[in-house]
């Protein structure tokens, strides 16, 4: 065709921002934010847009089934593998971008959304128009932030809770799965800290062993008003004898990347919120039909993440303003620079970033950006500040 939009030039950077503090859960094992990637990529007419991955490399689903990206994986993917796959593509057809990209090579949904973000953003922009147009209008303008309490000592963790709901926070995240007493503590002692009107929800990273270890650590957390819990264990079987035993709901992440884990869940009554990003199914068009899958089945979603940067977070802010199913608070960071800070503490994972202009923070929630694209002006002077060896 050739009135075609082609991608002319892909880029890619490896990214490690000074973190504001250590942010552990259960199977992590390298710090966030220490090598993540951003892509660039130009059209042929000129409009530039940018992507980004979080890649763990040991993040990969149910019984290990989706695999872990690295950093170095993931940039070997997009230059000998999905760049090529889309020379002769017309990116603004977005299904065939991703046919493209799934025909050359299976798998890496993280290399797949770093570079479909950045197709995304750029043809946004050469329309003029913001990403969330692109998919399916803006439904709302904030997303409530939830902040997560890492794997911590217990003083410390409640000393941040209290000080994250003077900040605006309304949902505290706490991770758990590592031991039923330690958590049951944890939970308690941040209930007794913040009193009732702030919600809790719990996440275990699939970290407890069985099921029945995940009901008797639920059951026992009800007891201090948590609100839901998150990927109590691996599996959708094990999943739903938790669910099946618990009177607060229970949402799955690990097990839900792709439509199709969408209808499992729902078919086994293993979950009944889902935990969704645009990373996990290889992108925004991906993420959003997810999102459409499980609101036919009734699921209320949050839009959650792996630590973002500022990139990373505009998309997931542009998923979140496209779907009316994302209904719940998220884990997302509340992007500050060291020029611009949005919160002390509240929401934020670093201590600067590669954007220029923060999204706003007011009462608990992030703005959704306006503008062309993502809505988001990248510091290039940060980039390469901040850039570590490939």
């Amino acid at each position: 065709m050739a009135d075609a939009l082609r991608l002319e030039k892909l880029e890619t950077f490896l990214i490690a921002l000074p973190a504001r503090r250590v942010h552990r859960w259960v199977g992590l094992d390298s710090p966030i934010g220490a090598g993540y990637v951003v892509t660039r990529a130009q059209l042929i007419d000129g409009s530039v847009g940018w992507g980004e991955a979080q890649p763990i490399k040991t993040w990969g689903g149910d019984d290990a089934g989706r695999y872990g990206e690295t950093p170095k994986t993931t940039i070997t993917v997009i230059h000998e593998y999905l760049a090529a796959a889309l020379i002769d593509v017309d990116v603004r057809q977005f299904e065939a971008v991703h046919v493209a990209m799934n025909r050359t090579i299976r798998g890496y949904p993280y290399a797949k959304a770093a570079v479909e973000v950045a197709i995304i953003d750029a043809v946004a922009r050469s329309m003029g128009l913001p990403v969330y147009q692109l998919l399916g209008g803006r439904f709302r303008d904030k997303v409530a932030v939830a902040h997560s309490i890492g794997l911590m000592e217990i003083d410390e963790a409640v000393a941040e809770s209290v000080q994250v709901v003077a900040e605006g926070i309304t949902t505290i995240k706490i991770k758990i799965g590592v031991e039923v007493e330690r958590d049951v503590a944890i939970v308690r002692e941040i209930r007794r800290a913040i009193g009732n009107a702030p919600k809790i929800r719990v996440d275990a990273n699939q970290g407890y062993k069985t099921w029945r270890e995940a009901v008797t650590a639920i059951r026992r957390m009800t007891e201090f008003g948590i609100s839901y819990a998150e990927q109590p264990v691996d599996g959708i079987r094990a999943m739903a004898e938790v669910s099946s035993r618990c009177d607060v709901p229970i949402m799955a992440d690990e097990s839900a990347w792709t439509e199709r884990d969408v209808t499992a869940i729902a078919a086994a009554g293993a979950a009944q919120y889902l935990s969704v990003y645009y990373t996990k199914p290889g992108g925004l068009w991906k993420a959003k039909r997810l999102l459409t899958v499980a609101g036919a089945f009734g699921m209320q979603c949050d839009i959650n993440g792996s630590a973002e940067m500022g990139i990373g977070n505009a998309a997931n802010l542009h998923l979140a303003a496209a779907a009316p199913e994302i209904t719940l608070a998220g884990t997302i960071p509340v992007t500050s620079t060291a020029e611009i800070e949005r919160t002390r503490i509240a929401g934020r994972k670093y201590m600067d970033d590669i954007i220029k202009t923060p999204f706003e923070y007011v009462d608990g929630c992030l703005i959704v950006p306006g503008g062309p694209g993502l809505g988001i002006e990248v510091d290039e002077d940060k980039l390469r500040r901040y850039g570590v060896t490939k």
